[in-house]
Parts: structure tokens; sequence; C-alpha cells
């Protein structure tokens, strides 16, 4: 069997080409003696080779004690035992000990070779009570004569594999190889393709059969070699003798030159080919069959599916809604973005939509007018939608979104319910998707679809996302892309965000304890003060505002902080948004480091409504100024269990800022007010994430008045010292007079168009108390 090179082998398609033969393995009982010329004809480079080729032949063999045995024997002048076939039983034995062998060097009398083998046998051999194969590795170059000794070695049922090495003399290779030839004339230089030939010969009928379906198949292929040529270079005048005594006679003569050429000789090879297991194309929803070995493969899978190993989906709307994709088909978004979008729609429905989902679903596309070619409802298997997909048309006209969003939200949702007494009652979502901005106004239609109880989710490239934002009215439930690529990698976005509708984004069921510290100094200016105000009023609404999950507290600071209203002051997200509105800009100089202490002594205490058991989280929001004091107070806070999660806006040292969130997680670093919406869903994320962490219950320490926090097993109680209560909250009265209970001291802020107004009475009865403990 001769070499098959890249260039002229033409395999059938659907037949795999087998390059690595580790899975393709003789498991018969079979005897194999290697004959490795080691001669100076071969050189230590070849010698080399000719090893390598050994041990990759090997990978074609099951060596073991019961099948198949390996020895070896190296010859030049005078044959050399290296290793007899009862030395290594395993097949990392014997590859290591032929990587041991070491070349000896001298002639090429492959001749006395054979007659060594004809006179000991295989050494360490069966005795001929198991097939016998003979694998000689050489150039062909012998320097004795090798026809009588190889055609007696072949009489005795010696199958001989006869290998070329280098640039080999093919004549006496195929004199020494068994019949017939082709298929036992092999070429060291692609040992992954020699091993194959030799498994492909011996699988009929030494070795087991090959795999189901492979089988053995010629096809065109050469042999090279090098020879040494005589060649007329040109000619020279020469002087002959003359009939003339005493006289020459000028002739012209050929000049002879020797050259070594390159020559090609056609053959036919044998190759073992097998169907690709690719062929049954087994990976499902687009995704690419890699083949791995004989019969196996591995899928890469698109995103959004790798739900089993045959890329089924991964995603899956177990949320019932009611979903109107709306499309823009104007010309702003050309064709390739329509395409685009459509690729996008299907790949997600695909993940998604399955047999039991509860949703039902539809698709329009607009310009300047407004199409819905997939009615809500209307196919109630994912086939049949894909089909109607493919049907959509690009249309080209101009981008009015505005009056598509008013046209879906009067027309999108007429469907008819199976009973006349049944109601649709399933969360309404409108998907837009849209590349281009809009040539009328979004923003009352926009209003006008939500005043319908549509929810909106905008999907576009990055310079679409103002417009986006002011559709759906939250950044929340915009998804912006950077690249057509970047699309297709938010699927498991936009399903998290469908599926989030009617459900609270914030901790939902998290008790949490949450203050805000909002910088109110003159360094922000009262417009990015009103920026920062919004911010933290449109964070509230991811949170249930009540006694039993989240209180929220607020704190503004200049040089002073002031306490706006504390932990238990509001009860309800109403009011507290209506506090919120009415919070005043302060103007003066910034100090971070009074607001941290302020919100340590005064805001996150069991006093003011701190609950025990409960997470805990300070947001300072600050541009920065005045955060040099702040950061020995930030440790306190975290020291006491109570999270520190600082918002900068604008240029400020980074490692003064790292200093007081304590780690890069609790420090979110903006370049302006404007960009400060897009962040709201990563702040909250992360405060949840605090709110879902375990708790000390024993921090910070619920026990006033210096009592010590015990920590039980799932409870804490209060060591108190002159005090007495479960927080030690009332002092201890002698004598005969009356027990009264001690006040805790309190800052009472009210809130009025002037400014803030402080109560003098519950200051001074602050001062008596604090007279009281000295």
């Amino acid at each position: 069997m001769g070499l098959c090179l890249a260039s002229t082998c033409s395999p059938a398609a659907p037949l795999l080409y087998l390059q690595s033969v580790t899975v393709m393995q003789c498991s018969a009982s079979l005897d194999v003696l290697f004959l490795l010329d080691g001669s100076y004809s071969i050189g230590k480079g070849s010698f080399e080779r000719s090893k390598h080729f050994a041990g990759k032949l090997c990978d074609a063999l099951d060596i073991h004690p019961d099948r198949v045995r390996v020895g070896m024997i190296q010859f030049s002048s005078t044959p050399h035992l290296e290793f007899p076939l009862d030395s290594y039983l395993t097949k990392q034995e014997v590859k290591e000990r032929i990587k041991r062998t070491v070349f000896r060097g001298g002639s090429t009398e492959t001749g006395q070779a054979l007659k060594y083998i004809l006179h000991k046998g295989f050494p360490g051999g069966r005795n001929s009570s198991v097939p016998e194969v003979l694998i000689i590795i050489s150039d062909g170059k012998s320097q004795g004569s090798t026809a009588l000794p190889a055609t007696q070695v072949k009489e005795r049922h010696i199958t001989v594999f006869a290998v070329g090495i280098k640039f080999p003399r093919w004549e006496e290779l195929q004199l020494l190889a068994s019949e017939p030839p082709e298929r036992h004339l092999l070429f060291a230089g692609d040992a992954d393709d020699a091993a194959n030939g030799l498994y492909s010969t011996l699988s009929d009928p030494v070795c087991t059969a090959t795999a189901p379906g492979c089988k053995v198949e010629s096809h065109p292929c050469e042999r090279r070699t090098l020879e040494t040529v005589k060649e007329v270079a040109g000619n020279y005048v020469c002087w002959k003798g003359s009939k003339q005594p005493n006289a020459v006679q000028a002739s012209v003569c050929p000049f002879i030159r020797w050259k070594r050429v390159l020559i090609k000789h056609p053959s036919r090879c044998f190759r073992t080919v097998c169907p690709d297991p690719c062929d049954s194309q087994p990976c499902q929803n687009g995704g690419t069959c890699v083949p791995e070995g004989l019969d196996g493969y591995h899928c890469l899978c698109l995103l959004g599916y790798g739900g089993d190993a045959h890329c089924a989906a991964k995603l899956s709307l177990e949320c019932g809604v009611d979903l109107l994709f709306l499309m823009d088909s104007s010309a702003g978004v050309t064709l390739e973005g329509f395409l685009r979008f459509k690729a996008f729609l299907k790949r997600f429905l695909q993940a998604v939509v399955g047999q039991d989902s509860p949703m039902s679903l539809g698709v329009a596309q607009y310009d300047d007018n407004v199409k819905i070619p997939i009615e809500l409802g209307q196919h109630k298997d994912a086939f049949s939608l894909m089909k109607s997909i493919d049907a959509l048309n690009f249309s080209g006209g101009r981008t009015l979104t505005g009056r598509a969003l008013q046209y879906i939200a009067q027309h999108g949702f007429r469907s008819t319910p199976v009973f006349a007494d049944v109601q649709d009652d399933l969360p309404r979502v409108v998907v837009l998707l849209t590349d281009s901005k809009s040539q009328d106004s979004v923003a009352e239609a926009a209003k006008y679809a939500k005043d319908q109880n549509l929810f909106l989710i905008g999907i576009g490239s990055s310079f679409m996302r103002a417009e986006l934002t002011t559709v759906t009215g939250n950044p929340q439930q915009t998804i912006v892309y950077s690249d057509p690529q970047d699309l297709f990698n938010r699927m498991p976005e936009l399903q998290r965000k469908i599926c989030s509708v009617g459900n609270p984004e914030g901790c939902q069921a998290q008790s949490l304890d949450l203050a805000f510290a909002v910088d109110a100094s003159s360094g922000v200016g009262l417009e990015n003060f009103l920026r920062l105000r919004h911010f933290v009023r449109s964070s509230c609404l991811h949170f249930v505002v009540n006694r039993d999950v989240t209180q929220i507290a607020l704190v503004i600071y200049g040089s002073k902080a002031h306490t706006v209203f504390a932990l238990d002051t509001h009860t309800s997200n109403s009011a507290v948004l209506q506090a919120i509105d009415q919070v005043p800009f302060l103007g003066d100089s910034a100090s971070a480091g009074s607001a941290l202490l302020h919100v340590y002594s005064d805001v996150m205490t069991v006093q003011k409504g701190a609950r025990p058991g409960v997470n805990k989280v300070v947001v300072l929001l600050t541009n920065g100024g005045g955060m040099q004091d702040a950061a020995a107070p930030a440790q306190q806070l975290r020291h006491n269990g109570i999270l520190v999660f600082v918002v900068v806006i604008g240029d400020t040292e980074r490692d003064t800022l790292l200093r007081v969130a304590g780690s890069p997680t609790y420090l979110v670093h903006i370049s302006s007010y404007e960009d400060l919406q897009y962040y709201q869903g990563l702040i909250i994320e992360r405060i949840c994430e605090e709110a879902r962490s375990p708790v000390n219950l024993c921090k910070p320490n619920p026990c006033m008045n210096q009592g010590v926090c015990i920590l039980g097993p799932g409870s804490y109680r209060c060591q108190c010292h002159g005090w007495e209560g479960p927080h030690c909250e009332t002092r201890v009265v002698r004598g005969d007079s009356p027990r009264s209970p001690a006040l805790p001291p309190r800052s009472h802020v009210q809130w009025s168009p002037r400014g803030l107004q402080h109560f003098p009475r519950p200051l001074r009865h602050s001062k008596r108390q604090m007279d009281q403990r000295h």
C-alpha cells in the first residue's frame, strides 16, 4: 500500500478519511516483528523518523499478551535483536522501548537480516501458532541480493510489509513486500496514513472486522523517490588523435552532468473509509456537528440552545404572556437589518416556543403603515410559525415608530377568547425591534400604549438607546447591542425581561434595610442633584416597602448630614416617593465621612427602626468630593455588618474610592449624570445579592445603651448593665419611684417648602437623657 498525498486524494463526499488510527485497532492474536534499517545510508535523522513511524503503527495494534505482541530487530552490517516479542506486553511499554533504540550505523545488509529471521524465527514469538507479520522499514538500497531470502520468508507464510523511508528505491521494496505489493507497500513519511493502510490490509482476514459501515477503498495516489540520472549539459572542444603522425584533430565532445531527480510513480492506494457520524445531522437548531474519531461527534450549539447534547432549546418562556413582536421594516433599518431581525426572531422563538408554552404570540411590521401578518395566537405549532416568519418581506418606507405603537395599542391584542365568558387577562408584552430613529414622536404614543396596560421592551443598537428608553420609560426594559453578533447574545436577557412582567424586580421577598446617602453639596449642583433624587426615586420603585420586606431611609449631606426620613418612618412605596419629591438642595461643601458616620450612629440603629436579623445596605451617591474622611466610618459600618455601596459620578481618584467601598465589587464609577440611569439594574442587582447573604444577628449591635449582644442558635439576647428590656432600652429605676421608660434620642426632621424644620422639644429631651448617662 502506498502513500496517498492530500493533493491527489478525492474521497467520496459522505465518507470520512481517518487521519488518526487510535480508534482503529487490530485485536487478533498476532506476532509483529519490526525490522529497522540502521545503516549509514539511512542516517540518524531518518532513523529517528523510522522509530516514530514504528510507534505510530503500534497505535493500530491492540498490544496485549493474548492478542498482539511486538518485537524489534535493527540491521545494518549485521542484525541486532533490540527486544523479543515477549519482553513488553503493553502498548505504552513497547512505544517507550522503541524510543530508546539507539542508531548503530554500518552497511545496508537487508539480505543478512532476512536470513537471520529464517534461521532464528520470530524471537519470543508463538512458533507460527498465530499469524506472523514482518514490517521492514528501509530505504531499499541493500548492498547485497535480497530476492532469494525475501521469497523464502514469504514462503513461510509470513506477511511482509515494506515501508519506504526517506527517498526509497521502490523496486527493491516491491520485491520484499507480500502480494499484492500495492497493499503491502507503505511510506513512513505519513505515519497516520500508513498505519491506516496497515490496518486496512490486516483487517481481512487476520484482524477483526472494521467498525460497522466502514470499508476499504482504493484510490489513485503516487510514490516518490530521488534517482541519479545522466544528462547532456552541452558541448565542448576536445582534441582527438589523427591518422597523420604528429598531428591532432579538434572535435566537439558532449559535456555530461549527473543530476538527482524527483521521480513520481503513479500507484493505487488503499484506505479504510467510514461514514461521517455527522451525516445524519444530529445537531438541532442550527448547531454545528464536529466529528470525534470513528463514530463520535459533539455539537457546537448556538446561544440559547444546548439543553442537551443535540442543541435542544435551553431557554423557555414558562411565564404566561401575550407577546407581540413589532419589527421595523423601514428604509432606515435597511434590508440587511430587517433580515437580521428576522433571523433573531426565528432563533429566539425556536429556543423558547414549546408544545406546552403558555404564551400566545404574534408578529407585526411597520414603516409608513403597520401590518400584522401573524395575528396573536394564530399559530399553535413552531413549524407553521417559522414558515410565516420566513414569508415576511421588507417594505422600506418611512420610520414612523410612534404611529406603529399607537396602532398596536389599539389593534394588536384584539383576540377572541375560546369561550365568550372567558377573559384573556395575561400580561401583554410588545417587543420593539428597530435600528432607525423615528421620523415621528414616540413619547406620546408610548405613553398611550402603557396606559393600555402594555409592557414595552425595546431592542436596538447602541445609538438607539435614548429613543428606546423614551419608548419603554425604563432603561431596564431596553436592550442595546454593540454589533450584529451581539444581538444574538441578548436572547437570554430578552427572555428574562419578558418573564419579569408583573413581578417586582427588586429583592422581592428578601427583607432589607436600605439607606441612601445623597450628596447635596454645591460641588454636585442643583441640576445634577435633581438627577440623583430622580435616581433614588426610580430605584425605590423596585422594592416592596413595608415593615416586613424593605425599609428605606434617606440621608442628604453637605458639610453636615440630615435624615430626611428614617427606616421606620414610611411603610408604603407611595409615602416614600412623596417624601423624596420634597427633598431640598443644600448647596454647601461636602463631607461624605460625616454622612456615613451619621448613618452609622443615627440611621442603622434599633432605635431608628433597623431590624435585627435583616441585611443592611448603604448606597452613597456622590460626585467624589469630600471623600477624604469617609474611609474610617465606611470601615466601621462594614465591621458592623452593613454593606457600603459607593456610586461615583465624574472623575475622582480611584484609590480613595476603593478605600471607602472596601472592594471593587461595591464601587460603580459612572462618567456622567446622564448615564446614571443605565446602571440602575446593576446597582439593584448587587444590593439584592447582599439581601440574600447570611446574616449575623448581632451586627449591627441591636442592644442599646452599651448592651452586649450574645448569639444563640438562630437567636440573640442582650446583656444589659444598668438597663433592662429586650434591647436594654429601659433604665433600671431604684427606690420607690415608678419605673418609666427612657426614650431613646431621636433626630426629628419635618419637611416643608422652606426646608428643614427641627422640633426643639425632642432635642432638649435628648440632651437631658445624655446628661443622665453621664
